[in-house]
């Protein structure tokens, strides 16, 4: 790609991920690279502009990171936010101490000098709501800036070097918490750093088009379908780049929605004409998943069956040289560390980090670059529905991680018929586009109740419905209660084996993922 970029250089911190949203929303193409990796990235990318993330590391402490001096010789302009503004103090000869006062949560800063980088946010004097999370500050300033903004807690709220063009915030404008953070981004990516927004789905379909024609050549490729969104986003593209040089294999693991199956089946099959091959192969994942209860131990037996498969399948197809996947860039990225090795294990991605020494097939990531958002605008751009992209995400274990402990053929089943007539619900209710993600859970835990004039011991089943954007963050959907109440009450009276509903009110902070 010949884009317009910037380049992120991440510090560990838990919404790293939400600056790179920020920046693609402003229609400037972006990377995330640990800052140990930074300055082979400022090579390679040739950026327009570097963001330095937080962080959770004290620049008072032995080690801790430290930014690639590269960065802030090359000549562009950059920012750095929280940590990222700490570490450009310590590097360039200014102090930052610990045991301050500290800030955590909604704090006010005050504008004092005008800059570009507040532009249309306040004039000098105007108090702004911002996001803080520090507890060291810093003390002094290199030589060459001037401060911009101040707060009760840090009296280098924010920071310029305006000849140089380099800045630091203490706050988080990434978080939606800063209600102002897009524009202050989008001052430094647009204003100062003058870029124009060159980042277009159009653009990306034509480029990512030719990278496939590219790379496969006249091969053919194997596209792993799940029936969810991305894989299948991946499989029309390739279609388009490859045509029948491309066949789908969609395996049918026994733990997907309710009549999804014949969904997918039909879908490609009949409307698209993408050749198919539909595999059951429901009972060697419930047979592998019998007697487990860990979840993650569950995604790596599932991961393991999809290869195994696929293995099969590829060794069927004549001239099988390539496997498609949809990953994605919050996979790759969850799969790297700050520090460049592997994350802390938040969640396995069987689909990251490449393939087993035993397959010969070389792997086809075409959406590796994007984010979920981002897939959904793709998918429309290709002619897929929007009712079919619009589809609320769903993982690739599928129902395994929604039913917490043991796995049996029968919870399975109950799952399926009360997730289906949750969706069906929402979708009468007119709610379905307003919620990111909805799904049930099976607990693994039985009450007793009284249903008619009959005592029972059955299972508690979980609603969870909630909103975002790019599934980073999330907070719980607020359902009318008459919504929740015919919900449940089809459930209890339909589905054999739930005897209590209940709805999940939990938020979704960053970093984390599913429950399960």
């Amino acid at each position: 790609m010949n884009h317009q970029s910037v380049l992120i250089v991440d510090f560990g911190s838990q919404v790293t991920q939400l600056i790179a949203r920020r920046v693609r929303e402003s229609g400037v193409y972006c990377e995330i690279h640990p800052y140990d990796k930074a300055k082979a990235a400022l090579e390679s990318l040739k950026p327009s502009a570097i963001i330095l993330s937080g962080g959770p590391a004290s620049t008072t402490e032995d080690e801790s990171p430290a930014a690639d001096m590269a960065l802030f010789e090359a000549g562009v302009p950059l920012l750095g936010i929280c940590y990222g503004e700490q570490t450009l103090c310590a590097q360039l000869g200014g102090k930052v101490e610990g045991g301050h006062h500290r800030e955590f949560g909604r704090a006010e800063i005050e504008i004092r000098k005008a800059s570009p980088l507040f532009e249309g946010i306040g004039e000098v004097g105007h108090r702004e709501t911002v996001w803080m999370s520090h507890g060291d500050r810093v003390t002094a300033i290199p030589e060459g800036f001037e401060v911009i903004a101040v707060s009760d807690g840090a009296p280098f709220a924010a920071i310029g070097d305006e000849a140089r063009k380099i800045y630091g915030v203490q706050f988080h404008p990434e978080v939606v918490h800063t209600p102002n953070g897009k524009v202050l981004l989008a001052n430094f990516i647009h204003r100062i750093a003058g870029l124009s927004g060159d980042w277009t789905m159009a653009r990306f379909k034509d480029e990512a088009i030719a990278r496939i024609r590219e790379q496969v050549g006249k091969g053919r490729v194997i596209c792993g379908l799940s029936g969810g969104v991305d894989s299948s986003v991946a499989a029309v593209l390739i279609h388009e780049a490859i045509g029948d040089q491309l066949t789908c294999v969609y395996v049918d693991t026994g733990l997907m929605r309710k009549g999804e199956s014949d969904q997918v089946v039909s879908l490609f099959r009949n409307h698209y004409n993408i050749p198919l091959i539909h595999v059951d192969a429901s009972k060697e994942f419930l047979g592998g998943l019998a007697g487990v209860s860990d979840p993650e131990t569950k995604r790596k037996i599932i991961g393991k069956l999809f290869i195994d498969v696929f293995d099969k399948e590829s060794a069927k197809i004549e001239g099988a040289e390539f496997l498609a996947q949809g990953t994605l860039y919050p996979d790759v990225v969850e799969s790297v560390s700050a520090r460049g090795g592997p994350s802390a294990v938040i969640k396995s991605h069987h689909n990251v980090g490449g393939l087993p020494d035993y397959m010969k097939l070389k792997l086809v990531e075409p959406l590796r670059e994007l984010f979920k958002d981002e897939v959904r605008v793709l998918g429309v751009e290709l002619g897929l529905h929007p009712d079919f992209v619009g589809r609320h995400p769903f993982p690739g274990p599928g129902l395994a991680i929604r039913i917490p402990g043991e796995i049996t053929p029968e919870k399975v089943a109950v799952l399926q018929d009360a997730d289906a007539i949750y969706l069906d619900e929402i979708r009468k209710a007119g709610l379905y586009d307003q919620i990111w993600q909805a799904f049930a859970v099976l607990l693994p835990v039985k009450t007793v109740g009284v249903m008619g004039d009959a005592r029972t011991y059955e299972n508690v089943l979980a609603l969870r419905a909630v909103t975002s954007t790019d599934g980073m963050t999330a907070d719980f959907f607020e359902f009318p209660w008459e919504v929740l109440g015919r919900t449940a009450t089809r459930i209890i009276n339909e589905v054999r084996g739930v005897n209590r509903v209940v709805y999940d009110v939990t938020s979704k902070p960053p970093g984390t993922i599913e429950w399960e």
